[in-house]
């Protein structure tokens, strides 16, 4: 049985953050681009469930960066076919128990979860965390945690 590991990706226009996270800890977290993201879950792929976030549409005009990270989210299901799509209102609902939740609430939610940042001297288990890796980090829990297929753990 493979280990409980999970590749969380935030997919952005330029920059992607990936979380890998074991169910208890974060065992890696960057910023990385498309090429960087391809070649970390290639490292890993057989080891671990990779989950996206994915787009939805909320009725309003989006503009080019929405199609580049579109883009983006294609090129990682094409060289990972088997990649899970996370949609945002998954993590808010998973994570706050609310499809209004926003970023703090979310990142206020894996803090109360996972730990506090810390400090540069003393980091916690949040330390180093941004924008992006925090978006990851919820996609990878969330996807950690809800159900899943028996083939995917195998």
């Amino acid at each position: 049985m493979k280990s409980k590991i999970v590749i969380g990706i935030d997919p952005g226009p330029d920059e992607h953050g990936l979380v890998i996270w074991n169910g208890k800890e974060i065992i890696e977290r960057c910023t990385l681009n498309i090429h960087e993201v391809i070649e970390t879950i290639s490292r890993w792929q057989h080891d671990v469930i990779v989950a996206c976030e994915m787009l939805a549409c909320y009725g309003m005009p989006v503009g080019d960066s929405i199609f580049a990270t579109a883009l983006h989210i294609g090129a990682i299901r094409y060289v990972f076919p088997n990649v899970r799509l996370i949609p945002r209102l998954d993590v808010k609902l998973h994570l706050c128990k609310s499809a209004r939740a926003k970023d703090g609430n979310i990142r206020q939610a894996l803090i109360d979860m996972i730990g506090e940042k810390g400090t540069k001297h003393r980091p916690g288990p949040t330390y180093g965390l941004n924008s992006h890796t925090w978006a990851a980090l919820a996609v990878a829990v969330t996807a950690y945690d809800l159900p899943r297929t028996n083939k995917e753990w195998e």
